[in-house]
């Protein structure tokens, strides 16, 4: 999915929030890449490999974890175009500029920022067990995505993680926690060009309901990590 395939006013809105990236990287770090160009080829187009599966889907809504500078879910609300989106950010001057982003490109009616970890959302009502789609980019490893994005699909949700294309061990870990969060199946997709070449796209699908059990705290899932 290239940027030529987006109608100009989303082109625009993506070329802008690259641009506030890079303004306020300075102050706040976001990205170890300081030139225009080279933001959009590692994040942008990484970001929108996606868009295929989530349309392919008729996910309208998502969440984001961990959106950091807000790849993938900020292009992913724009070029969908989504309907809701959440983007979750834990750490607050990450998630200040996010909210700053949301408004600069005028999208604070349908993007929300959740300046809040994953296992608190799971912890509301609002959102344990009621979104489509949660997306995550170098977050985590594929047992502890699934552990922290499970509680917050809605059965036959699906998680979409972006990952290297060695990801036989975390595969291979990610089964048993699928299997105590409520069933589910694993698919990997190689990222189409014009994404950086080496990634694929982990689609976990969710089957069933994930118990108030799930997800543990912090520090019980670093004792016990899958």
């Amino acid at each position: 999915m290239g940027l030529g395939d987006l109608p100009l006013p989303a082109v625009a809105a993506l070329a802008d929030h690259v641009r506030m990236l890079l303004a306020w990287n300075a102050a706040v770090n976001l990205t170890a890449i300081r030139d225009p160009g080279a933001a959009v080829a590692a994040h942008v187009l990484d970001a929108l490999s996606a868009l295929p599966v989530l349309r392919s889907r008729g996910v309208r809504a998502l969440v984001d974890l961990g959106s950091g500078g807000g790849y993938p879910g900020l292009p992913l609300a724009i070029a969908l175009p989504a309907e809701r989106a959440l983007l979750v950010e834990s750490i607050g001057k990450k998630a200040r500029f996010l909210e700053t982003a949301v408004a600069g490109l005028g999208l604070a009616d349908r993007v929300d920022v959740a300046a809040e970890r994953a296992e608190t959302l799971a912890a509301d009502a609002r959102h344990r067990e009621r979104w489509p789609a949660v997306t995550a980019r170098a977050v985590a490893s594929l047992g502890d995505l699934v552990e922290l994005a499970f509680p917050l699909l809605a059965p036959g949700g699906i998680l979409v993680a972006w990952k290297g294309s060695a990801i036989g061990e975390e595969r291979d870990r990610a089964g048993p926690a699928m299997a105590a969060l409520g069933g589910g199946t694993l698919e990997v997709i190689d990222a189409a060009p014009p994404a950086p070449a080496g990634h694929v796209l982990v689609v976990c699908r969710k089957t069933g309901r994930a118990t108030r059990a799930w997800p543990r705290p912090p520090a019980e899932r670093a004792r016990h990590p899958w």
